[in-house]
């Protein structure tokens, strides 16, 4: 199995959840902010109206942006993704193992630079592990770019200072 295809698809049902989620939601807050029959002419109900139908705004443009993201990764996909070797640069499309130390020790995590998705985190085929999306505008993916095996560099994430060092490049 294509891990790099296995973690596409897991991507692609999350943005597909998001956009049926957002809709559902769109949907719910646009019927309720028609006005009633009747004494729709109540300043109460008038201004419960126009919060649904903010809100309804709002999640149409949540689900238009899912979309617009799922349509980007399908096209990245398409173009058929890179096997990067150990010798070259990371680039977007590579699956990075890197170590991660601060304060509290260290661990090691595996990354997919992809050009949507950042900060989701994926099961493996199976179950078996997670990986986390990040995208070349992150902090973590602004680093990770051009990045070789054994590079270090520093990020600071959630306020915390961490050195991040590429182990290897898929």
């Amino acid at each position: 199995m294509d891990l790099k295809k296995h973690f596409v698809t897991e991507l692609k049902s999350t943005y597909q959840a998001r956009i049926a989620a957002a809709g559902r939601a769109e949907a719910e807050a646009g019927g309720e902010s028609e006005p009633s029959e009747g004494d729709s002419r109540r300043r109460d109900e008038t201004k419960e109206a126009a919060l649904q139908s903010r809100l309804a705004s709002g999640h149409r443009r949540r689900r238009k942006q899912a979309v617009a993201e799922m349509e980007r990764l399908l096209e990245f996909a398409e173009g058929g993704m890179r096997r990067f070797r150990s010798s070259d640069r990371v680039g977007v499309g590579a699956l990075v193992d890197v170590r991660v130390e601060d304060e509290e020790g260290e661990g090691e995590r595996t990354l997919f630079l992809l050009p949507v998705g950042a900060g989701v985190a994926l099961p493996g085929p199976g179950g078996d592990g997670f990986i986390t999306v990040v995208t070349p505008g992150s902090p973590v993916g602004k680093a990770l770019s051009g990045a070789q095996i054994d590079d270090c560099f520093e990020v600071v994430v959630d306020g915390r200072d961490r050195e991040w060092t590429v182990v290897d490049i898929s």
